[in-house]
């Protein structure tokens, strides 16, 4: 069978089993959810083996740390799916919620029903634990879902969705509520991405160039992010203990991930008080520094960095550092390099964070915290699916609702219009 006929047969089975879903029970999706949990923590051994398999072969192909940590699935990750499935199955659940219920002057009454969007299709890189979030949140929400992971986690994916099939057997759901692509053909992307008839909605996830590809050529509505180029602006009155601690939290909790921190804007009245103190942390974290002619002066460890480096989501242990004369500047520049992802302010001056909060044109701002927070489970979504750069639709981390549309509903009894 070729790709063409493949892709088709699975938009196929997915726009049929959608149409099951979106009726089911909120007792049933959560079952399934729980039976899936119980799966995975059976499946550990086969798990891990089959990582093992994928993460073997990313050392030969020589994939770099940031990769290699993403597609890592040890026993922390594993339960952390877990604890993800039993998070989305605690959730309340949207579907079929009315809100908005107005009376019009005609008798009739208005409102809105939250309902699922159909089938979802996801595309990701590396990360094997995408799987089950993507496949947890899909299923509450009432969509059928169609899963287009990365070669590099084949053999994880595929014994992933083993444990899936069998929370879907456990209350009668179609196995092709949950599909994931069995071939690592790139002509697989091309052929979901153009298939409007059966998936309503394309979900990207990777490297920048494989959204913008996907952006370019879907003929499907997508809802991405291109990158996570993070900052953290330290202000002159900010509490100076407060911002060593969210700095060096930001940036070094995990490299390889969208909400660190790659740039590090700092009033320079205050340069004096953090920056040697931060210089010799990162260093010590073995974090590379690069910044302006300005931040230099404070220590030989920074390098110079070049306009690109502004513009730059490194995904690794390195840093761009700039002095600013104040909020208006450190603004201009985060909107100017930024991403539109994650931003933060360190400051106690009320005034100047609702100033940031209101200005700065992400789809998170921070204040007094890490940008680290910017994830579904720290938002109470208990999983989610990517995070929207966009500003249509949803924005931000996607959970639930995001994975949901709303219609209207006409309540009335016998009404007619008359004009």
């Amino acid at each position: 069978m070729s790709v063409k006929m493949y892709m088709q047969q699975v938009g196929q089975q997915a726009r049929k089993a959608s149409r099951i879903l979106a009726r089911a029970s909120t007792q049933d999706k959560n079952a399934a959810l729980m039976a899936m949990a119980v799966a995975l923590d059976n499946a550990r051994p086969q798990l891990k083996l089959a990582n093992k398999k994928d993460m073997d072969a990313g050392n030969q192909k020589g994939l770099s740390p940031a990769l290699l940590d993403r597609l890592l699935l040890d026993d922390k990750k594993i339960s952390s799916m877990i604890e993800g499935l039993t998070q989305v199955a605690n959730l309340v659940d949207p579907i079929g919620e009315i809100t908005d219920m107005a009376y019009r002057p005609s008798g009739i009454q208005i409102g809105k029903m939250r309902v699922p969007l159909g089938v979802i299709g996801i595309i990701y890189e590396s990360r094997p634990n995408v799987t089950i979030d993507a496949a947890s949140l899909c299923l509450k929400s009432g969509n059928a879902t169609v899963l287009r992971g990365g070669s590099e986690a084949y053999h994880s994916n595929q014994a992933i969705a083993e444990a899936i099939v069998v929370g879907l057997n456990k209350v009668g759901f179609p196995e092709h509520a949950v599909q994931i692509v069995n071939t690592t053909d790139r002509e697989a992307v091309g052929e979901m991405i153009s298939m409007p008839d059966y998936i309503d909605v394309i979900v990207p996830r990777g490297g920048k160039g494989l959204i913008e590809r996907i952006s370019k050529d879907a003929k499907v509505p997508v809802i991405k992010h291109l990158d996570g180029n993070c900052h953290v602006y330290i202000d002159d009155e900010a509490d100076v203990e407060k911002a060593l601690t969210i700095a060096i939290n930001a940036k070094t909790r995990r490299y390889g991930v969208c909400n660190a921190m790659e740039s590090l804007l700092v009033h320079a009245d205050i340069a004096d008080q953090v920056l040697p103190r931060l210089v010799r942390e990162f260093v010590s974290k073995g974090v590379e520094l690069v910044g302006c002619e300005s931040s230099q002066q404070y220590s030989n460890e920074i390098g110079l960095a070049i306009e690109d480096d502004w513009y730059t989501e490194y995904l690794a242990p390195k840093l761009s550092i700039k002095l600013v004369s104040g909020i208006d500047e450190a603004m201009e520049h985060i909107n100017k390099y930024g991403s539109h992802h994650t931003d933060a302010i360190i400051s106690q001056n009320y005034t100047k964070t609702r100033i940031f909060m209101t200005e700065v044109d992400s789809s998170s701002v921070m204040v007094n915290a890490s940008t680290a927070f910017a994830d579904g489970f720290e938002y109470g979504f208990g999983a989610e699916i990517g995070i929207s750069t966009d500003k249509i639709h949803v924005r931000g981390p996607v959970g639930l609702l995001g994975l949901t549309s709303q219609k209207f509903v006409v309540l009335g009894d016998g009404h007619i219009r008359d004009n």
